[in-house]
């Protein structure tokens, strides 16, 4: 057991805020290490303490802070009593996270085998229904290592008002070696500066946040157990958030960039002219929630991407519109506690790419596209959780006139809690399929169906909710899919040697966040 001893008061504020804080960003840390923690910061927060005591006693008596006195990060001169105010309010705020430094991390890693003892593909991506967002569930489905470092700095004002920026490194591979040279993509996937709290802001903007530079929208939600967001808006460019329109009506408003560059471009009147271009595209978004409700609608422009020549005939839209309707539930579909989201998305031209918003650049006009996305999230009994999930999708036209594209996942995930630190997860995934290219890229219509089931031992430092992170799992996983879907096209992982379905797979992985 640790033993924790306060030497004043001051410490003790101090000690308080940081377990407030620490304990939402701990609750997955044992106790006797939340007390270690506990401890290191009563003492740095003492230190602290007997160092701002001591230069108050100095400037009592009129004395300099000399090298003969007490370490401190203070001046070697009068210290004033303003002074003083302001560096305990400042030791304050960082022991209490407003402000200072504060890291974040995503991170999963495994190791995914056929039963020939060789790498295997997968992913929640893998089906042909894949790149048009047709996700099937993750688990015992990974082959890759992703990792994501966020990097925070927050500031607070004499004023009020609060500043934070944000840095976000990201990296995969599906390489398993510990060096992997060209095969590895670092990215600065974030980077961006936000002001809450400002001051000058009344009205509808007093609560609100401004913020400016390439980030991830705050408000983008997913369905973890198909790594699959529902909507993911995301860019370069600027917005505010949070203004109150009526006692009920929030409002988010934003102008991202994302780039549609390098390429091909057809002159139709002189073939010897043909070249490269590149364009942005503009997506302005309107984001509102009415309680429980969210409506969310967005315009695009990308200026001349229709000189884009996307083959069979066709050329790619430079405007488009996107809309959802969401419902962020307090239950579990209103039987019971947990917790359920549902959302139904819409969009034309360039909004038919209804998850990344913006991201493709080779919809047509005409191109439509609807979703549905629904999960929810429950225990079953005491040790018995269960996380189901639908996400299908309907689209027209979308690369080439007459195509059309169907598909539908449903997924369930099960897990037993047997001991503090043991539990067993299931995973059971199945997608329908009806895809007809109409010619485009070369690729052939198929129908047909995919499925998959996982077992996989889990070990956490606590276990308690679908939420709880780290852990690491060993798991089995048997999928199989109609023999139809192989000839969907040379490109993708399905008629490959070694993976035309009916197989076993097995593997193990970590995932961290925190």
């Amino acid at each position: 057991m640790y033993k924790v001893t306060f030497k004043t008061p001051l410490a003790i504020a101090i000690a308080t805020a940081s377990l407030g804080l620490s304990g939402a960003a701990t609750a997955q840390m044992t106790m006797e290490q939340r007390f270690a923690e506990l401890e290191a910061r009563i003492e740095a927060a003492e230190q602290r303490a007997d160092a701002a005591e001591r230069r108050a006693e100095l400037a009592e008596q009129g004395q300099e802070v000399t090298s003969s006195s007490p370490a401190s990060s203070a001046p070697a001169a009068a210290t004033s009593d303003e002074d003083i105010e302001e560096r305990l309010a400042r030791v304050e705020r960082q022991a209490s996270g407003e402000e200072g430094f504060s890291f974040n991390v995503y991170a999963r890693s495994g190791l995914l085998l056929g039963e020939d003892r060789k790498s295997i593909d997968g992913g929640p991506y893998v089906t042909p229904a894949g790149p048009l967002g047709g996700a099937v569930g993750r688990l015992g489905n990974e082959p890759d290592t992703y990792t994501e470092a966020i990097l925070n700095y927050r500031m607070q004002f004499d004023n009020g008002a609060k500043a934070r920026y944000t840095t976000m490194l990201a990296a995969g591979t599906n390489s398993s070696n510990d060096w992997v040279g060209d095969d590895t993509n670092l990215n600065v996937r974030q980077a961006y500066a936000e002001f809450s709290d400002l001051p000058s802001f009344t009205g509808a903007f007093e609560n609100a946040s401004i913020w400016a530079g390439k980030r991830f929208d705050r408000d983008n939600f997913d369905i973890h157990w198909l790594d699959s967001d529902v909507v993911f808006l995301a860019g370069t460019g600027g917005g505010i958030y949070d203004l109150q329109l009526a006692d009920n009506w929030t409002s988010n408003f934003s102008l991202y960039g994302r780039s549609f560059s390098d390429y091909p471009v057809v002159n139709r009147e002189n073939p010897g002219l043909d070249g490269n271009s590149d364009t942005d595209n503009l997506i302005l978004t309107s984001n509102n929630y009415f309680g429980n409700w969210q409506v969310m609608a967005n315009a695009m422009s990308a200026a001349d991407n229709d000189e884009r020549d996307i083959g069979v005939g066709q050329t790619a839209a430079d405007s488009g519109w996107h809309t959802m309707v969401a419902y962020h539930g307090d239950s579990f579909f209103g039987m019971g506690e947990g917790s359920f989201k549902a959302a139904l998305l819409h969009g034309q031209g360039l909004g038919a790419e209804v998850k990344g918003l913006g991201s493709s650049g080779d919809l047509t006009e005409d191109a439509t596209a609807t979703r549905l996305a629904v999960y929810g999230t429950t225990y079953l009994a005491p040790q018995w959780r269960i996380a189901p999930s639908v996400l299908a999708e309907v689209s027209d036209d979308r690369f080439a006139d007459g195509d059309s594209y169907t598909w539908a996942t449903l997924n369930i995930r099960l897990a037993n809690e047997i001991t503090q630190n043991f539990e067993m997860q299931y995973e059971g995934s199945y997608q329908y399929m009806d895809l007809d290219p109409n010619g485009f890229s070369g690729r052939e219509a198929v129908s047909g169906n995919f499925g998959k089931f996982t077992i996989a031992p889990t070990f956490k430092p606590d276990v308690g909710g679908f939420w709880r992170r780290p852990e690491i799992r060993l798991f089995a996983s048997y999928t199989d899919w109609d023999a139809e879907l192989n000839g969907y096209t040379t490109e993708d992982s399905f008629g490959n040697d070694g993976f035309t379905g009916g197989q076993w797979s097995f593997g193990l992985q970590s995932e961290v966040w925190f």
